[in-house]
């Protein structure tokens, strides 16, 4: 690697990679908590320092922000990227996942409340086990399409809503009424729920450090991140 990197302009940009490399591995380790263990860190690092890289290439000081301003989405584009080329999901997980969003939308047309776990394991004739690792396996499949949205839509909770292969809601989010919809289920969430998304999405705490706030484990955090996902998505994606 080289210090001196010619930028988009043609400009060299004097700008030591070294110094820099935390971005990297703080964007990596971010990543890798929320991933299942067959993503190695070492890949998601490789993918980083590319990033890093051409994000040097192109940085332009005259636009006025900062190189880490501009480098850190860069960094994370190129490790989202390198996951979403990989499809570690059966695809009868995916339909378990998929079943999920509308299990939720049936009972609480039902039941007229939020169901709660034990509810959607059992319409959905699985065992409470079972379920939660349905959850888990779609907060791993939701990744890269929550951080593309939350990146392009702000630091806002209405950015929760997943881009699918085979309907893809992207471009009505930006509908104002669409948003409206997402921040009105929000507020209908249950109460932990609600933490959880505040926590992850506002004060980007990682899933080990909300467990510690709401005195949870880990793996639950991340079951009930993904069911406020599903709740909210129940209301707009069938």
């Amino acid at each position: 690697m080289s210090d001196s990197l010619y930028n988009s302009q043609g400009v060299v940009n004097q700008i030591d990679w070294q110094q820099y490399l935390y971005l990297v591995r703080n964007e990596a380790l971010k990543l890798a908590v929320r991933l299942p263990t067959t993503i190695e860190l070492d890949d998601l690092l490789q993918v980083g320092y590319i990033g890093l890289l051409e994000s040097i290439k192109r940085y332009d000081a005259s636009q006025g922000y900062t190189f880490t301003t501009f480098a850190t989405p860069r960094i994370k584009g190129a490790m989202l990227d390198e996951l979403r080329s990989r499809d570690w999901l059966p695809r009868q997980t995916r339909k378990k996942i998929k079943d999920v969003t509308k299990a939720i939308n049936e009972l609480e047309q039902k039941l007229g409340i939020p169901p709660n776990d034990q509810q959607i394991a059992a319409h959905l004739q699985l065992s409470l086990t079972e379920y939660h690792k349905v959850l888990l396996d779609s907060n791993y499949s939701q990744i890269c399409s929550y951080d593309e949205i939350h990146k392009k839509l702000g630091d806002n909770l209405d950015a929760l809503i997943e881009p699918d292969a085979d309907n893809n809601p992207f471009a009505s989010i930006i509908n104002d009424e669409i948003r409206n919809i997402i921040v009105q289920q929000i507020g209908n969430l249950p109460e932990k729920e609600k933490m959880v998304l505040a926590l992850y999405y506002q004060e980007e705490l990682n899933l080990k450090e909300i467990g510690k706030v709401l005195d949870i484990s880990e793996s639950r955090v991340s079951q009930l991140h993904s069911q406020a996902i599903k709740r909210i998505q129940s209301k707009i994606i069938l």
